[in-house]
């Protein structure tokens, strides 16, 4: 790849926002066989695209948007756990998990939140929440 063009992709990748596809199309007039180099950078790691759909080397899927420019992306853990969610409309959720992939955290944008303990067989014995819920069964 000439220096001239590594720039211009780079100039991309720093500036692209979602919807991912339609930008590469309206904004930058970028061919179907440049996205994979474009969102590869963005993502900072190799990734397929099947349709509007971006997969992590794991088939994770990270990305997807409609051609309305309606999207989502999810974040993965090392251990393939979707610690981050995100849509076009604001919406957005985290999640935290133990060693043993348990949810023992979860939050979203709506301010709502939930946190869990679990005994040594993986079984729920403590919750509580934003809305002042508490169960104990410890």
């Amino acid at each position: 790849m000439n220096k001239k063009y590594e720039r211009y992709i780079s100039y991309i990748v720093n500036g692209i926002q979602p919807p991912y596809f339609i930008n590469m199309i309206d904004q930058y007039g970028l061919r179907p066989d440049e996205y994979e180099l474009v969102l590869s950078k963005v993502y900072d790691q190799p990734i397929t695209i099947n349709g509007k759909s971006i997969e992590d080397h794991n088939g994770n899927e990270i990305y997807f948007e409609n051609s309305y420019g309606y999207w989502y992306k999810n974040e993965f853990d090392q251990y393939g756990n979707n610690i981050y969610y995100e849509t076009s409309d604001g919406f957005w959720e985290k999640r935290e998990y133990d060693q043993y992939g348990n949810l023992i955290y979860k939050e979203n944008s709506t301010g709502f939140w939930y946190k869990r303990e679990y005994d040594s067989n993986g079984k729920v014995i403590y919750v509580e929440d934003s809305d002042g819920v508490i169960i104990d069964n410890r």
